[in-house]
């Protein structure tokens, strides 16, 4: 049996996974349907990816974060105690995380593995540069895209699809939050020419 593997990202319509200035969490736009569908979504029993860049910054930001700040948002808090593997050649054990295992080895391979022998759907929200080689492996089934109704043109970090292959995407769900976030869940298919 292969299990589904969703990249669950955040994304300002011009493509940054983050931005630098006065901009905050969530671009300052979240709002209280765009929190309850994440704690809902990450209810459900799934195991989390990492690759040890994200694992880093997630366990930086929240042992510096305060009790009322957006990184330790109830469904932050619920990301957090799911199981996790972080998959590195760099990191060594044991990790600052609940729950978590260390997977040292070449990201496709590990996730390849993991598709064929986890009991639960897998997730990863964020790890770009893991992702996108998983997608061109044929590893991700999901394509989830919170849109942020933002441009950071001058302050943009992180471009999501930078060096990416090229796919086709299928729309199979799509969900409007706040009044003004589009959540978008595609089926990539490598782009053929």
């Amino acid at each position: 049996m292969t299990v589904t593997y969703t990249f669950d990202v955040f994304s300002s319509l011009d493509g940054y996974g983050a931005a630098s200035g006065d901009w905050t969490g969530y671009w300052g736009k979240q709002g209280p349907e765009l929190l309850d569908h994440r704690l809902a979504l990450y209810g459900q029993e799934q195991r989390m990816v990492f690759g040890a860049n994200t694992y880093r910054a997630f366990a930086q930001m929240l042992a510096s974060s305060t009790a009322d700040s957006d990184v330790r948002d109830p469904w932050v808090t619920r990301m957090r105690n799911l199981p996790t593997t972080v998959v590195s050649t760099t990191l060594e054990g044991p990790l600052d995380w609940p729950d978590a295992d260390l997977a040292s080895g070449d990201a496709v391979d590990v996730v390849a593995r993991l598709k064929k022998e986890s009991d639960v759907p897998l997730r990863s929200h964020g790890s770009l540069s893991m992702n996108r080689a998983l997608m061109a492996a044929g590893l991700v089934d999901r394509v989830q895209v919170t849109l942020f109704p933002v441009i950071t043109g001058r302050t943009g970090l992180d471009p999501i699809f930078r060096g990416a292959a090229d796919f086709d995407l299928e729309l199979i769900d799509r969900t409007t939050l706040d009044g003004h976030i589009q959540e978008l869940v595609y089926r990539p298919v490598l782009h053929s020419a």
